[in-house]
C-alpha cells in the first residue's frame, strides 16, 4: 500500500472518517486547529456527514451529547483548556452511557498556558476530569501512525463498551509531519443496531438520561459502569515493552515523549548501559500488571518515569511497582521538551554522583 505524507492533526481526521465517524462538532484552539479545518472540508463528502463549529468549548461537547444519543458516530477535538471546559458535558455523556470520541492535543498550562507541547492533562484525563465515578477509556498515541489506527477503531470501541474514548496527543504529535498508510473505510452498514439510540424508529420509546434521582436506582447504574472498566482491564490493556528483559534500568513514558526516552535508551546502551522502556498506549486501563511483572525481575535496580509535566504518570507507576523498586521522575514541563541527550546526561550524572 502507497504511504501518504500527512501532519498527524489531519492524520487523525482522515482515520476517525474512514472509521466512521459522521459528526464532527468543534472550536478552534491551539495546537489542534488543524482537526476542525479538515473536517469541516471533508466530512461533507460522505453520506450523512455534519460539522458544525459550535460557538464555544461547552456547546461542542453537549451537540456530541446530542448526536451520541441518537445513534451517530461523533467527535470532538481540542486542546487542554477547551478539553477543561468540555468537562462536564464528558461527565454527562459518561452517566448516560454514550460512545463517543474525543481528542485532546495538549498543550503547556495550567490556565491559557502556552501552545507548545505538555502533558500535564494526566490527572484530568486518566483519572476523571469531570464529578461524580466515572472513567475513560483513554489512549496516548505515539506515532502518526498509531494515531491514525487508534482512531480508526475507538468508534467501535467507544460502542463496545457504551463509553467516551479519549486519545490523548500533545502538540508535537498534532503538527509533525510522517509517512502513513491509510485505512480502508469502514462498512458502515455492518454496524449493530443500536438499541440504546434514540433513531425514531418506532421500536419503543427511548431515554438517553444521566439523571437518577433514586440514589439505588444511580447505585445500580454506577455499578454497571464500573463493571465495564473491569472488562476494558481485562480485554483492552495495550503497550510496548522495548529492550525491558535485561534492562537494569526501566524508563516508563508515553505518547511523544516515549520516542525520545526510546533514543536515550538505544544512546544508553551504546555506553553500556542497560536501559529498557515500558510505553503504555492504553492510559486507562493501564498496563499496571506488566509494570509490576518487570518490576519482578532480579536485573532491574529501578524505574524512571519521563513526562513533558511535573509528574502525574509517576503516580501510577508507583503503585504498580509496589515498592519493589525505587521510581524517580525525569521531566520538563511548561511546553519546555527535553532530548535524549538530556536524559542520557540525567543519567550519567546519577551514576557518577
Amino acid at each position: 500500500m502507497a504511504k501518504k505524507l500527512m501532519k498527524g492533526n489531519e492524520a487523525i481526521c482522515e482515520g476517525a472518517i474512514r472509521g466512521g465517524c459522521r459528526a464532527f462538532f468543534g472550536y478552534p484552539i491551539t495546537p489542534q486547529n488543524e482537526i476542525p479545518e479538515y473536517m469541516s472540508r471533508e466530512i461533507y463528502n460522505y453520506p450523512g456527514g455534519t460539522f458544525v463549529q459550535a460557538e464555544s468549548e461547552v456547546s461542542a461537547i453537549n451537540m456530541v451529547y446530542g448526536a451520541a444519543g441518537t445513534g451517530a458516530r461523533a467527535m470532538t477535538s481540542s486542546s487542554s483548556p477547551g478539553i477543561s471546559l468540555k468537562q462536564e458535558g464528558i461527565s454527562y455523556i459518561a452517566g448516560a452511557e454514550l460512545p463517543c470520541v474525543i481528542v485532546n492535543i495538549m498543550r503547556a498550562g495550567p490556565g491559557l498556558g502556552g501552545i507548545q507541547p505538555a502533558q500535564g492533562d494526566y490527572f484530568q484525563t486518566v483519572k476523571g476530569g469531570g464529578h461524580g465515578d466515572y472513567r475513560l477509556f483513554v489512549f496516548a498515541p505515539s506515532t502518526v501512525q498509531e494515531a491514525i489506527d487508534i482512531t480508526y477503531e475507538a468508534f467501535e470501541k467507544a460502542e463496545k463498551y457504551r463509553m467516551p474514548v479519549m486519545i490523548l496527543g500533545d502538540g508535537m504529535l498534532g503538527q509533525m509531519m510522517e509517512p502513513v498508510e491509510l485505512p480502508e473505510f469502514k462498512d458502515l452498514s455492518k454496524v449493530p443496531y443500536k438499541e440504546w439510540a434514540t433513531q425514531g424508529d418506532g421500536k419503543g420509546r427511548r431515554v438517553v438520561n444521566s439523571l437518577y434521582i433514586n440514589p439505588d436506582e444511580l447505585e445500580v447504574v454506577v455499578d454497571r459502569l464500573y463493571d465495564r472498566y473491569e472488562l476494558l482491564k481485562k480485554n483492552e490493556v495495550r503497550f510496548e515493552s522495548f529492550m525491558t528483559e535485561d534492562a537494569d534500568i526501566v524508563f516508563s513514558s508515553y505518547g511523544s515523549c516515549a520516542r525520545i526516552v526510546k533514543s536515550a535508551v538505544l544512546l544508553l546502551r551504546e555506553k553500556g548501559i542497560k536501559a529498557g522502556l515500558i510505553r503504555p498506549i492504553t492510559l486507562f486501563p493501564y498496563p499496571e500488571n506488566e509494570i509490576a511483572r518487570i518490576a519482578e525481575l532480579p536485573n532491574v535496580k529501578k524505574f524512571i518515569v519521563v513526562e513533558l509535566s511535573k509528574g502525574q504518570m509517576i503516580e501510577d507507576v508507583k503503585l504498580a511497582v509496589n515498592g519493589k523498586k525505587p521510581v524517580d521522575f525525569f521531566g520538563r514541563h511548561g511546553g519546555n521538551i527535553m532530548t535524549e541527550d538530556d536524559i542520557v546526561t540525567y543519567i550519567l550524572e546519577g551514576q557518577n554522583g
